[in-house]
């Protein structure tokens, strides 16, 4: 598998799981899309060596690359006085949006290891390889981030099945 047909044959069978899991990050498609490629790029060198298991790898790359692009935005963003015309959200997808914005509130690394634990369904040992994090930081990241995302979103049984207990 450590040939370029192996690395196609990986993107092919994983591009849905890793637009997934770049939009849980990213909170947009566009962006998305960007960070899936960026972090493509970023493996082509290291296929031979990480052919046997690239996931792992792959996601690490993604997050990493998500962080970095946050912290070059940060800076760029500004006030305005005027605000955007605001559309009419279907009420079928309140949960959804409201889940999005709580995610887009969080830290880089809390948004990253709740997304991989509860989204991913990876371990907390995983989730340490891949962030390259020890494994108290995950449990301390996702207490706090679970913390942040029960002042943030209502009550009930919405929020329970997220893990998101009151």
């Amino acid at each position: 598998m450590a040939t370029p047909e192996g690395f196609s044959e990986f993107v092919l069978a994983r591009q849905a799981a890793l637009l997934r899991t770049a939009y849980l990050l990213t909170g947009h498609a566009q962006d998305a899309e960007d960070l899936v490629q960026v972090a493509l790029v970023k493996v082509v060198p290291q296929w031979r060596r990480i052919s046997d298991n690239p996931e792992p790898y792959v996601r690490r790359v993604m997050v990493n690359e998500n962080i970095s692009r946050w912290r070059r935005r940060r800076w760029r963003e500004h006030t305005t006085d005027e605000l955007p015309e605001v559309l009419a959200q279907d009420p079928d997808h309140a949960e959804l949006l409201a889940v999005r914005d709580a995610l887009a509130a969080l830290a880089p690394r809390q948004r990253a290891v709740l997304v991989l634990r509860y989204y991913e369904g990876l371990s907390e040992a995983e989730i340490a390889s891949a962030l390259g994090i020890a494994p108290g930081t995950v449990k301390s990241q996702a207490r706090d981030g679970i913390a942040r995302l029960r002042q943030a979103l209502p009550a009930g049984d919405d929020a329970e099945a997220l893990g998101v207990r009151r």
